[in-house]
């Protein structure tokens, strides 16, 4: 028997304050750079480091890609920043989920009720998206894994786990 293997990505959606830190990143270093022309020359070298500081820290952190690699029942998340640096958030086993199911769907009601259990959300935030939530236990407590898989990865995880995943 062969391994099935599914890759998807998944563009995070910028948050208002993903926008608002932009925009700060944007806008404090430039008033600076006024001030430091106009009032005091030396502010305008503070002006340029934190310009060089929003471009290669501040902007990669708001422009964020999420990738799924799914091995048979086994899904790694990686993210991606602005394109270029990949980053390994984490790995499930998905055959120790309690359930997987769409976010909205009634066989998450109690979990999505729950103040109490700890969130993950790797998806792109917009609800107009089929988003799917799994919860495992991780230490003992349960965590819930929001997640946006394609319908060929959702198929794929109710064809090798159809007692724990429901397409509903």
């Amino acid at each position: 028997m062969s391994d099935q293997f599914k890759e998807h990505l998944v563009k995070k959606e910028p948050t208002a304050m993903d926008r608002l830190t932009r925009a700060a990143a944007i806008a404090f270093p430039a008033l600076l750079a006024a001030a430091g022309i106009v009032l005091y020359p030396p502010v305008l070298l503070v002006a340029i480091i934190l310009g060089i500081i929003s471009y290669f820290i501040i902007f990669p952190s708001t422009d964020i890609e999420y990738e799924y690699l799914l091995v048979n029942r086994s899904l790694d998340v990686d993210k991606v920043l602005s394109k270029q640096k990949r980053k390994k958030v984490k790995s499930f086993d998905l055959a120790t989920a309690e359930i997987i199911a769409p976010l909205n769907s009634h066989r998450l009601d109690y979990y999505n009720g729950n103040s109490q259990i700890k969130t993950l959300d790797y998806s792109s935030g917009n609800p107009q998206h089929k988003r799917f939530a799994f919860v495992i236990r991780e230490s003992g407590e349960a965590v819930k894994v929001i997640f946006e898989p394609d319908e060929d990865m959702a198929r794929m995880m109710q064809q090798t786990m159809p007692g724990k995943c429901h397409l509903d």
